[in-house]
């Protein structure tokens, strides 16, 4: 049974930015989302091994959440805050690092 087509997006930029933002912005929040729990949490060294499986799967997560939204770039503004929270926890982990 093909989708209605009253729910779907007719607008190439908004398909793209969703898109965009599935892939790219899901995998950059992922990404850091495991940095900062390595970095703030014991046992870094455990969470990076387990984060070769979960990166994958969080990302499968965030690549699916931009298509809820009815406005595309809403998704990538939303990914943006978060990527720039995450950045910002990294930052301030990262200077009381001791491998460095």
């Amino acid at each position: 049974m093909p989708a209605n087509t009253k729910y779907l997006t007719k607008s190439p930029s908004q398909q793209f930015a969703k898109v965009s933002a599935g892939v790219l912005g899901g995998y950059i929040i992922s990404a850091l989302l495991h940095m900062v729990l390595a970095l703030w949490l014991p046992y870094s060294k455990e969470i990076m091994v387990t984060s070769i499986f979960s990166t994958f799967i969080v990302w499968c997560a965030f690549l699916i959440i931009p298509f809820l939204f009815k406005n595309g770039w809403k998704a990538w503004a939303l990914y943006l805050n978060i990527s720039l929270l995450l950045y910002i926890a990294y930052y301030f982990g990262n200077q009381n690092n001791p491998f460095l």
